[in-house]
């Protein structure tokens, strides 16, 4: 008799104990008669380490947090996206902010689940996600509807969500590496949105960025 298949999970979280307390409820998960198991291969504390890993192990599916210290889970998926890996990502995150949902659904993410979720509903969410089919946590679906459903605010729709949060930051006058810290990415990645940021409001230095983003109502009128 041919062994039922198994969904195949990469863990990534910057937290020890949660990553071992993931992998003890997949590994101990009894799938029904009809539903696949699932077989943990493997875990990466962050968004670097969790590139690689997809990459050379190719699970099924991978449980991605947001905010680490060792790469931030967006640019992980924008990253993942960026060369076509297979593995379907599935955010798992205690943050539902528009912040933190929008820019990791617009990388690639499958689906979006809270830390809170029932055991059950997370089991189905993975074998949801390692089907291709979008998974969204009921708080975060009733966010995204709520956005689509209200008024667009007067912004600049050529910044993305990263950017505009880059940019509100700079006119707090926050340095780079705050920012960096801030956003749980590198200095140099912080320096790559301004560059953006710069072309696509057409100017050539941060004071001049922020003028023109409270003057396009990108920051709110002064």
């Amino acid at each position: 008799m041919a062994e039922p298949k198994r969904i195949t999970l990469l863990i990534v979280d910057d937290h020890p104990v949660v990553r071992d307390g993931l992998r003890g409820m997949f590994t101990a998960a009894v799938p029904g008669p009809a539903e696949p198991g699932f077989h943990v291969l493997g875990e990466a504390s962050g968004g670097v380490e969790a590139v690689e890993l997809t990459l050379r192990l190719d699970p099924d599916v991978v449980l991605m947090d947001l905010r680490m210290p060792g790469g931030n889970g967006v640019d992980a998926i924008a990253e993942l996206t960026r060369r076509g890996a297979r593995s379907q990502v599935l955010v798992l995150t205690t943050y539902d902010t528009d912040t933190d949902t929008l820019p990791a659904i617009e990388a690639g993410a499958t689906g979006y689940l809270l830390k809170d979720a029932p055991r059950e509903e997370l089991f189905a969410a993975v074998r949801a996600a390692a089907e291709g089919r979008t998974v969204l946590s009921p708080a975060v679906a009733s966010r995204l509807v709520s956005r689509v459903r209200t008024p667009a605010a007067p912004v600049d729709e050529s910044l993305s969500a990263r950017e505009r949060e880059v940019l509100e930051l700079v006119a707090k006058g926050t340095s780079n590496r705050a920012i960096a810290a801030e956003l749980f990415i590198s200095e140099a990645t912080v320096k790559t949105h301004l560059t953006h940021i710069y072309g696509k409001l057409g100017v050539k230095d941060r004071a001049a960025a922020v003028a023109v983003a409270y003057d396009r109502g990108i920051l709110g009128r002064n």
